[in-house]
């Protein structure tokens, strides 16, 4: 045994690492910088679109180029956020990474934990992490495994005990060998399950998947034939043809809406970064605003993790002042540091008055500890079934309510029997204590039940300890409660979620598996959690959410870490989610109007073998002034209502009117060319420029002095540019019989509009009254 303890000499770590048995430093689990620089750059929107722009760069048209600076803002944005969310991930868990103290050739060694080798002798106390899996080969220790199994109780260690990674020493010392290094350890498997990175759920850029999705089908053939048409059957020159194709593709892809998505995400990220809420991927902001059920992880997360005393009662009232005398010295002798002292010491402020001759650390198994003084007698601190025996009502009370008792005692003699207690010990104390709600929570849960958030709180803990600490957290629903380690066979997840809110004795595949049966009721899921155990049900979740004093694997996977460790800002995080998808949403239907009407003018160009009627610089000008503009400038507007609806399907039902609109004129203008006015082709840009501005004012309703001002500026800001510059946008002098023709398009087009606002407002009423009499 001493040979054993001597632990490895420096040949034998070497050796060990040579044959691979050494420790490496785990691999991240956020993306590399290639990665991140990879899937910014190399998508199907982006590559279009550089297509295009490198088509117009080889026939010479670099005027109609400046779309492609769209395209590189919204890429760089992109990628300057996903490496700043890395960069402080990366350094998140560099500053958390627990160093180790082993013993090799009868020295003690602080250590990297990389360089632990197979065989490695740990040298653990109170306090320290437990990084590798280990056996015990001498001494004894009590570990807190709550990171893996949601347990917060104390588990006894003795020699041939095996520890497992991601735990932490409560008291106790004891030397362990290292079994597992890298991926065989326990912990580590866990985070392998789930290493694969899970692909965020996004409506917003789902949405645009499927737009760029179904332009993509339409924009090879269609830019083929118009090319062609023009070449072949209408003897264009080629640059010409070039130009005028590519106008009508640049048109059918909303890159403005893109950036716009980009940059309020972006905008988001940084204001919850000011508040100390780190979001690992932009998209993750969106989802939490969409979430209709949230997970909560309570031992970490509803509570800090910390035990407070709410009640000390006296259990003999003479000499009330040397009792408390001994239980300070006992406090500063004993080296117990778990949450339960940890309370004690502050109800006990420790103080050394008596001289300490004899320790029993407190132990979970034995449920008792003890500190012998000099010529002055013993104190002991211990569960209260162990020194005080049968518990009076008022006692039992406070049990129910899902509390925990210390009991206090003293005998006048010396105590070294660590085996059994002594009799006759006189009580000094009942320390009643509880876990510690953290600040705000109930307003937290107050606030998720106003906005039709259905609240679960999943816990490894006792049933009555985690409805007890539900109910003092403000969940209505802690009675519906269930201790899933009664079930013997594997339970109907689908049932209990729907029956259940509070969920006891759970193990991490449970977590998951209650998620997944709440997603396949049509659930959108938030998942907490702070350690080892919530990894499985991390990954599954829409959106996940971790604490920083938690795990480091479970930072890592999480797509939102609240930095403070302090869970009650997820409102914060659901408001400024809310604020970008509405923002958006009511701005988005402006850039699918170009997109609407370039699909279809381009099918109808091609039918008709005319050319499509604009050119780049002209839609360029039209995503400045009437889409960018507007949009960008009202995405800090604070709104925060409630997320109704599909984001695609609201934003295509306010852009169809118009598209369809702006459709029919320039067709009939087209068709009507031979009759029309002199310059036919810059009544039908106005016209569209009208049409475009005219979806902006609606979509700024009601008005504000800010959407006001935007109105004004955006429509001087557009006619400015065209009387500055008309040989550039390629637009001639409006004249009497040109504005005439402008006023009855535009009259047509407003008429068209209000009577089709008017069938939908009866539609509406209609709809809403059947719902009343259902």
């Amino acid at each position: 045994m001493e040979e054993q303890l001597k632990g490895l000499s420096a040949e034998e770590v070497t050796k060990r690492r040579e044959k691979g048995e050494g420790e490496h430093q785990p691999e991240g689990i956020t993306k590399s910088r290639t990665q991140i620089i990879k899937d910014n750059t190399i998508t199907l929107f982006n590559i279009l679109n550089f297509i295009i722009a490198g088509l117009l760069l080889a026939v010479g048209a670099y005027s109609n180029l400046l779309f492609i600076g769209i395209i590189i803002l919204n890429i760089l944005i992109g990628i300057a956020q996903e490496f700043k969310a890395k960069k402080l991930v990366d350094e998140l868990s560099v500053l958390n990474r627990p160093r180790v103290c082993v013993r090799r050739e009868g020295q003690e060694l602080d250590i990297e934990r990389d360089e632990i080798v197979k065989g490695d002798l740990l040298v653990l106390k109170s306090g320290n992490q437990i990084c590798n899996d280990a056996e015990i080969i001498n001494g004894s220790l009590e570990v807190n495994e709550s990171l893996l199994t949601g347990e917060s109780d104390g588990v006894v260690k003795e020699t041939g005990d095996k520890l497992y990674s991601g735990s932490f020493v409560i008291s106790g010392r004891a030397d362990a060998r290292v079994i597992h290094v890298g991926t065989e350890n326990y912990a580590t498997g866990l985070i392998q399950e789930v290493k694969k990175e899970k692909q965020v759920q996004s409506e917003l850029i789902g949405s645009m998947n499927k737009i760029t999705n179904i332009t993509s089908f339409l924009i090879i053939p269609l830019g083929i034939i118009l090319f062609v048409e023009a070449v072949f059957f209408r003897n264009t020159l080629i640059s010409d043809a070039v130009v005028s194709s590519a106008a009508a593709l640049l048109g059918m892809l909303p890159k403005g809406l893109v950036l716009l998505i980009s940059v309020s995400l972006a905008a988001g990220v940084i204001r919850l970064a000011k508040m100390k809420i780190l979001v690992q991927n932009i998209y993750s902001l969106e989802t939490l605003a969409h979430v209709d059920t949230l997970c909560l992880d309570k031992t970490g997360t509803i509570t800090d993790g910390k035990l407070k005393v709410c009640r000390k009662i006296p259990m003999m009232t003479s000499h009330q002042g040397d009792i408390d005398s001994f239980i300070r010295a006992y406090m500063d002798a004993c080296e117990d540091n778990n949450a339960t002292f940890e309370a004690l010491k502050k109800a006990f402020p420790p103080e050394p008055l008596y001289h300490p001759v004899y320790k029993i650390p407190f132990s979970s198994k034995r449920k008792w500890g003890s500190v012998s003084f000099d010529a002055a007698g013993t104190i002991f601190v211990g569960a209260p079934e162990k020194l005080i025996g049968k518990l009076s009502k008022n006692l039992e009370e406070e049990l129910a309510h899902g509390r925990r008792l210390i009991a206090i005692g003293y005998i006048p003699e010396i105590w070294k029997n660590d085996k059994e207690l002594p009799g006759g010990i006189q009580i000094l104390y009942a320390v009643v204590l509880e876990d510690r709600i953290r600040r705000n929570a109930r307003e937290t849960l107050e606030f998720f039940k106003e906005q039709g958030v259905d609240v679960k709180v999943i816990s490894g803990d006792h049933i009555k300890t985690a409805a007890m600490t539900a109910k003092r957290a403000g969940l209505d629903t802690w009675k519906e409660a269930v201790d899933l380690s009664r079930y013997e066979d594997e339970p109907d997840y689908d049932t209990i979620c729907r029956k259940y809110s509070v969920f006891a004795r759970v193990t991490p595949k449970q977590k998951q598996e209650l998620v997944k049966a709440l997603q396949r009721q049509g659930r959108h899921v938030a998942m907490t959690g702070d350690g080892v155990n919530d990894l499985l049900a991390l990954r599954e979740a829409d959106c996940s959410i971790a604490v920083a004093d938690g795990s480091d694997a479970s930072r890592q996977l999480a797509q939102i870490v609240l930095l403070d460790s302090d869970f009650t800002h997820l409102p914060k995080v659901v408001m400024e989610g809310r604020k970008v998808v509405n923002n958006v949403t009511r701005t988005a239907g402006v850039f699918f109007i170009k997109t609407i009407y370039s699909v279809l003018i381009s099918i109808f160009c091609v039918a008709a073998n005319l050319p499509f009627p604009f050119i780049p610089i002209q839609i360029t000008l039209l995503d400045a002034f009437i889409e960018a503009y507007p949009s960008f400038v009202t995405i800090l507007e604070s709104d925060t209502r409630r997320l109704k609806g599909s984001f695609l399907r609201t934003a295509v039902s306010k852009s169809l009117p118009f598209g369809l609109a702006a459709t029919a004129v320039i067709a009939l203008m087209s068709l009507l060319m031979p009759f029309a006015v002199s310059d036919n082709q810059t009544v039908m840009y106005l016209a569209l420029i009208l049409i475009s501005i005219t979806a902006v004012v609606r979509s700024c309703i009601p008005f504000n002095l800010l959407r006001g001002f935007i109105c004004v500026t955006m429509v001087c800001g557009i006619f400015g540019a065209l009387m500055v510059l008309p040989e550039l946008f390629h637009v001639n002098r409006v004249t009497g019989e040109m504005k005439m023709c402008l006023i009855v398009i535009m009259a047509a087009v407003w008429g068209f509009l209000i009577v089709l606002e008017a069938i939908k407002h009866v539609s509406r009423n209609k709809r809403k009254e059947y719902t009343l009499e259902m």
